[in-house]
């Protein structure tokens, strides 16, 4: 049975980290997060629109890793780990736009995942070409409204704080619980 991990939270909170440690430890795939390679090619001066683009493109993402798992032997599990999904995206178009596409909802609603890992801001805020909120009050503003997207919603999730190996042992535990 395929099983799908989807690990969320504000920017420059160990998402992708994340993701690229369960997907060794669990030898498996991970999904990347569409966003960072359509903004790098395209600036960050993108508009209400570009979030539609990138929204599909993280789904058609998610559909190509998915179609490209091995498929699971008796007994056993493929695992896929995803970067970023379609929360995200409501958040962020919610977040600096104030609306949201109809196809993120739609999606929201359409689609099935086992388990969100939500990463807490408790990591220091590091700096790239991306990234847009340093500031602490932004930071705890976008965590409360992951947690209550979290806790409105039917998904088991688990919030994941503490240092990168903290987060990492949470994760692998909750995966694994999961996967018995």
């Amino acid at each position: 049975m395929m099983k799908k991990v989807v690990v969320i939270g504000p920017e420059s909170t160990g998402k992708t980290t994340l993701c690229k440690q369960l997907a060794t430890y669990f030898q498996t795939q991970w999904c990347p997060e569409f966003a960072r390679e359509y903004l790098l090619e395209h600036g960050m001066d993108y508009s209400y629109d570009d979030l539609l683009t990138i929204a599909k493109g993280q789904v058609a993402l998610e559909e190509k890793y998915t179609s490209n798992l091995q498929p699971p032997t008796s007994n056993n599990h493929s695992l896929l780990f995803i970067d970023t999904d379609m929360y995200v995206m409501k958040i962020w178009c919610e977040f600096v736009f104030g609306k949201c596409h109809q196809f993120i909802l739609d999606q929201i609603a359409s689609r099935k995942y086992d388990l969100y890992f939500l990463c807490n801001i408790d990591l220091p805020w590091i700096k790239d070409e991306l990234r847009e909120y340093p500031d602490v009050d932004r930071r705890k503003q976008l965590y409360n409204i992951y947690t209550q997207t979290m806790t409105n919603q039917t998904t088991p999730w688990i919030d994941i704080s503490g240092s990168y190996d903290e987060r990492l042992q949470k994760a692998i535990a909750a995966v694994a619980n999961m996967l018995d």
